[in-house]
């Protein structure tokens, strides 16, 4: 700290990028603030479970575990040299101070922060159909974590479908765990073409462990009898017929290009590879931009991390999808352009060699977009009555009504007339599939259609809360 910088520097997030920072700051002598909504360090990927937990790291991450292992082992010797926050939910920022949830005792708190780094990850991009919110229904990213976290299944024979890395990855572990955790994968539904990801492989090859890594997983289900079709088109998903089970997921019903076909299951796990989570970079006031690849808006950053606000850098997934060794390797450049901002010394080569690294991906992550596209006709197949958002119970029909009847032509107008995005989760999950079906319901490329604006709280917090004004630091009880 300097006498123009008397507050800390805070990280928000302890995946492979807030970590990675956070060893980079405490190696230079700062003693940062990581904060993070987990209660154990990690991240998504390589999250980790409760300290009881007898599953071993290879049992858990499989091909990762030494990755994995590094991480954590990474943080919990830096314990002593930072302030590390867990089961701290950031849920609001302004004028220079988060507002932080601690989850075990319900209190809020106000901290005051000097540089910022943000790495707040992503979450699963979902793509409604109808029977999605039936019990029963998962994320890929929470059927993933329900294995890794608690060693649990979300049913006992499980489809998992949608396309991205992600869903061979996750229909590997579940095929994995196996008998052993009275799991079955019915069926791997993947929207992508098989012809899309052999045209994809030349890019892919920028990354050849990582290709080597899909190539096994595929290879791997198909050798143990599991059945993987790609090129389909997820239709429905069923509940069970009699009065006992009828709020129970029953099947899955998909188009193979030819027909529909059935295939019975207990639980599903789907999604379309992942979103950034960019709320926080929002309130804090970020520029966004179009990212094409991405197919998204997401806030502006250089080479280094440097966001469009002086002192608030960016790391990770939470600025752009690149995967869990670009995190690390970002964590780490942006923790070096805020040692440099506020003159400290670093090494360029280092600097120089991971902007070299980070720009290198470019061309993977370009095969990864082509050999699992986005199903760009889902808008125009979603029917009418599909529920696009959950918590206030809006449909695609209702969404297409706004745009024709009332003109809504932008994200925020459309939410402002059918609350859209108002509910529990603040369009981190219905946000992208109202933006498609409004683009397609008025004939307007989907970036133009724009974002919807981050609001606080970022995820929701109780409502019997009190909490002190901003420039207080201070734990903050809950009303009587």
């Amino acid at each position: 700290m300097t006498a123009s910088n008397p507050l800390p520097p805070v990280i928000v997030g302890a995946g492979p990028a807030g970590i990675r920072a956070a060893q980079t700051l405490a190696a230079h002598g700062l003693r940062p603030v990581l904060i993070d909504e987990a209660a154990r360090g990690g991240g998504q990927i390589y999250r980790r479970p409760p300290a009881h937990f007898e599953r071993t790291a290879h049992t858990l991450y499989g091909t990762e575990a030494a990755r994995a292992t590094a991480l954590h082992s990474a943080l919990d010797g830096l314990l002593g040299r930072i302030d590390y926050q867990p089961d701290s939910l950031v849920w609001n920022a302004h004028g220079g101070v988060l507002d932080v949830l601690h989850g075990p005792t319900q209190t809020t708190r106000s901290v005051a922060h000097g540089p910022l780094i943000v790495a707040s990850g992503a979450t699963d991009r979902v793509l409604p159909l109808p029977g999605w919110t039936l019990p029963g229904v998962y994320t890929l990213g929470g059927a993933q974590v329900a294995l890794k976290f608690q060693g649990c299944t979300i049913g006992r024979s499980v489809v998992l479908m949608g396309t991205g890395p992600l869903l061979y990855l996750v229909a590997y572990q579940y095929a994995k765990a196996g008998a052993g955790a009275g799991v079955k994968v019915a069926a791997v539904l993947d929207t992508a073409r098989f012809a899309d990801q052999c045209a994809a492989l030349p890019g892919m090859l920028a990354q050849p462990a990582v290709l080597a890594k899909g190539l096994y997983y595929v290879g791997w289900l198909r050798a143990h009898g599991v059945p993987v079709h790609t090129g389909v088109q997820p239709v429905r998903i069923l509940g069970g017929e009699g009065p006992a089970d009828a709020a129970r997921v029953a099947g899955v019903v998909w188009d193979d290009g030819h027909q529909e076909r059935t295939v019975p299951c207990d639980a599903v796990g789907f999604g379309y590879a992942l979103r950034s989570e960019t709320q926080l970079a929002d309130l804090l006031g970020c520029r966004f931009a179009w990212a094409p690849l991405q197919r998204a808006h997401l806030p502006e950053r250089d080479s280094s991390g440097r966001s469009s606000v002086p002192g608030v850098y960016l790391a990770g997934d939470g600025a752009g999808i690149q995967g869990a060794d670009a995190a690390e390797w970002a964590g780490e450049r942006a923790a070096l352009a805020l040692l440099a901002d506020l003159g400290m010394a670093v090494d360029p080569a280092r600097a120089a060699t991971l902007e070299r690294r980070l720009a290198g991906l470019v061309r993977f992550r370009r095969g990864l977009e082509r050999a699992f596209p986005f199903p760009v006709h889902w808008a125009a197949q979603a029917p009418d009555d599909v529920v696009v958002c959950r918590c206030e119970h809006v449909t695609a029909g209702e969404l297409r009504a706004c745009a024709r009847d009332a003109g809504a032509d932008e994200m925020n107008r459309l939410k402002a007339l059918t609350r859209v995005g108002m509910g529990r989760c603040q369009g981190r999950m219905c946000g992208v599939a109202a933006a498609e079906i409004l683009a397609r319901a008025t004939g307007r490329p989907v970036e133009l259609v724009g974002r919807l604006r981050g609001q606080a709280p970022i995820k929701p917090i109780p409502i019997h809360l009190q909490v002190r004004p901003a420039e207080q630091d201070a734990a903050v009880e809950p009303a009587a």
